[in-house]
């Protein structure tokens, strides 16, 4: 990884906003229909993610205090356009010669395509590939995988990687999950690096047990008069992922580790994407790590889906701060998608500008 950087939509929605606009959605009876809702019949044990968790339920929000949400002109591929410029600009590539784009949007702009070629045709590139490459929540996990695969083969020198997540036009404001989800993008260039930088090792597993967590839906747009998309959580979505995020992170965490001919205590860092409050401190716990070596930045910018990896990785980079030959344990979940864990040794990765501040929702 050469460079890497993040953007996010303009406009900013507090707590306050579902407290002035939808009071209906809070009190007893709603709680129990909150995404997160505490389970029904509590263990005597706790396992870890119960554990964590339970530290959040008396907050309605479990610990979402802002997110990122699109303003009226604004859409995915305009945030995906403006952090890859950032990228290109950071690694100091011309954009003649990116080799091949690989992108990953939940959701693109238009249905049945994602934004690869249109990105092409946004950035003025004539000479390079472009491949939509989908994989939920760990899309970025796997554009880095793909894209470090090939520059290793020689197949391409330069691959320019680009992830959004648009939730917020997807997800109906009075649905509890919008209270844990934002929008953002990251971009990241892949090119040669010094020996023994970059990517060590990784592993990946499907998620396919939690393929009926959340649901896709298309549904008409009176007010726009088009389809729309619709994004929902499943009554079962909590129990699934309490259920399925220790022995994915486990598994690939093990593995990742295992073929790197490495040990936890090896590691320096561990960034994960963190789709709740607690899932930091979760896979901590879990992998006997640290907390204070980890990052967390849900507060600030919510679930923003596949963006979380080069959100949390460049947030690290920031403020821990990561630095060059330390060894990073990256983990990513996705339902429907995949899970997987990667051991990074960091070397010069140049840094995007920091995300401009934003306007309130109000």
């Amino acid at each position: 990884m050469r460079s890497l950087a993040i953007t996010f939509p303009g406009g900013l929605k507090t707590n306050d906003y579902w407290r002035r606009h939808h009071p209906q959605m809070f009190g007893g009876a709603v709680e129990k229909r909150n995404v997160w809702a505490a389970p029904e019949a509590p263990r005597d044990e706790p396992d870890a993610f119960g554990a964590e968790m339970a530290k959040f339920l008396d907050d309605p929000f479990r610990g979402a205090r802002e997110r990122r949400v699109l303003l009226p002109k604004e859409n995915a591929l305009l945030l995906e356009t403006r952090v890859a410029t950032m990228a290109l600009e950071a690694a100091k590539v011309a954009r003649a010669e990116v080799d091949l784009i690989l992108s990953c949007s939940l959701f693109p702009d238009v249905m049945g395509i994602g934004h690869a070629t249109f990105l092409a045709g946004e950035l003025g590139l004539t000479h390079s590939a472009a491949w939509n490459l989908e994989t939920a929540c760990s899309g970025a996990f796997a554009v880095f995988e793909t894209a470090c695969a090939l520059v290793r083969a020689g197949q391409y020198r330069n691959v320019l990687g680009v992830v959004s997540c648009t939730y917020s036009r997807t997800i109906e404001e009075h649905d509890t999950m919008s209270w844990f989800s934002g929008d953002g993008a990251g971009a990241f260039v892949v090119s040669d690096v010094p020996a023994g930088e970059g990517l060590v090792a990784s592993a990946m597993l499907h998620s396919a047990e939690t393929c009926n967590a959340f649901v896709i839906d298309v549904t008409d747009d009176r007010a726009r008069g088009k389809q729309v998309v619709r994004f929902r959580a499943e009554k079962s979505a909590s129990k699934i992922l309490r259920q399925v995020s220790e022995p994915y992170l486990r598994k690939t965490a093990d593995l990742a580790l295992r073929k790197a001919g490495l040990g936890i205590s090896d590691i320096n860092w561990l960034v994960v994407n963190t789709p709740t409050a607690w899932y930091a401190p979760f896979c901590a716990r879990v992998l006997g790590f640290d907390p204070a070596r980890t990052i967390d930045t849900f507060s600030r910018y919510a679930n923003c889906g596949p963006a979380l990896m080069p959100v949390n990785l460049y947030t690290a980079a920031a403020e821990l701060p990561i630095r060059r030959g330390d060894l990073v344990l990256v983990h990513t979940v996705g339902s429907s998608s995949s899970s997987g864990s990667a051991i990074v040794r960091w070397g010069d990765v140049a840094l995007g500008p920091p995300p401009a501040p934003p306007v309130e929702v109000l």
